[in-house]
């Protein structure tokens, strides 16, 4: 709703070359009781006016030496994107012509010379209803898209959040520690980066990796947690992580967990077809799960466990290399190895004695 108090407050610009006019009008004005009222002379001064004093409506004059009404309103148009132009053109000559021509530049509506005290105020208010409900509308649409872009962030990182205390879910059933997960996730951002991958597919590869393994929360504990080497029949049933994992996360339209479900299912496929569980080869295999292969099991073989110890870095390296072609994407180990003293850094701030951050940072 518009109070007449916010009509007689509104911004006023009144630009016309004769001073005498300028006067008259501000005279008109002020009479009506109108309080914020500002003028110039010259046009090429109303573009800054306009923004500077963030002005409501202009009182234009067509007729002035140094730019006309029509270029006046064309600079505006173009500086004022996606918004009510307020202009109310003043003349002395009402043509056709220049009627036409002043609406297709953008004005709104006419006084002519002489002024018409009651005409002119009339028409001001008027005009001022409209730009002033404009505004109104203008600004609560864009604190419902304020609340709008406020709430889908909190629905957003509580999404994410619950992925990543669901990527943690099978630590609780896993030799493995939870800054292997954040150190796996972190090197498959960086090799994804390195690849040449968009940012933010490498930031959903993060968030999505440490899931790769949520599949073993369906594996029984004495296979699971066994300290020694699995037997054949045991070994197929940890094999079964990978479909588990991807089911728990598959038949779903967050694009977030189809990629963590692919990564499930495709990490343990090698670049050779002797994988499992589907015997992919190549570059049938999806980008993140190979780009996840060699985060994991870098990672993997340079941390101890309860069954083996950590191998050296120049090992761990000397066999990604062994297995170009074979285990692992060679273009990607290539990458990998351009990238390996900011993963060795990386290592070394997360180690597995230090508590897990509270993020994924």
């Amino acid at each position: 709703m518009i109070s007449n108090s916010d009509i007689l407050n509104a911004r006023i610009l009144i630009v016309d070359d004769q001073l005498v006019n300028i006067k008259l009008l501000e005279k008109m004005l002020h009479q009506a009781g109108f309080t914020s009222l500002f003028s110039t002379t010259r046009g090429a001064e109303v573009e800054q006016r306009y923004f500077e004093y963030e002005i409501d409506l202009i009182l234009l004059d067509i007729r002035m030496p140094d730019m006309d009404g029509f270029q006046v309103m064309q600079t505006l148009q173009t500086a004022i994107q996606n918004d009510y132009l307020p202009v109310l053109v003043i003349t002395a000559e009402l043509t056709q012509e220049i009627r036409k021509k002043s609406l297709c530049s953008g004005a709104k509506d006419f006084i002519t010379k002489p002024f018409d005290q009651t005409e002119v105020i009339q028409r001001i208010r008027n005009m001022l209803e409209v730009r002033l409900l404009h505004k109104q509308v203008k600004t609560q649409n864009e604190t419902l898209e304020q609340q709008v872009r406020h709430r889908t962030q909190q629905l957003e990182q509580s999404r994410l959040e619950i992925i990543k205390r669901l990527g943690r879910a099978a630590e609780y059933k896993d030799n493995e520690t939870g800054n292997h997960i954040l150190r796996m996730s972190h090197f498959a951002q960086m090799l994804a980066l390195a690849t040449g991958l968009d940012e933010s597919f490498a930031a959903d590869i993060l968030t999505a990796a440490p899931m790769h393994d949520i599949g073993k929360i369906g594996i029984p504990d004495h296979i699971l947690l066994k300290p020694g080497k699995l037997d054949g029949d045991e070994w197929e049933v940890m094999k079964t992580h990978v479909r588990i994992g991807a089911d728990l996360l598959a038949d779903t339209n967050v694009p977030l967990l189809k990629l963590a479900s692919n990564i499930a299912l495709t990490h343990h496929e090698k670049w050779d077809g002797s994988g499992y569980p589907q015997g992919l080869k190549g570059k049938d295999i999806p980008i993140e799960g190979r780009i996840c292969s060699i985060s994991d099991v870098f990672d993997a073989l340079t941390s101890e466990r309860p069954y083996k110890k950590a191998w050296p870095i120049e090992k761990a390296v000397d066999y990604l290399i062994e297995q170009k072609g074979r285990h692992f994407d060679p273009e990607l180990v290539t990458h990998f190895l351009t990238i390996i003293e900011q993963v060795l850094h990386y290592r070394a701030r997360f180690p597995d004695h230090v508590a897990e951050t509270s993020d994924m940072a």
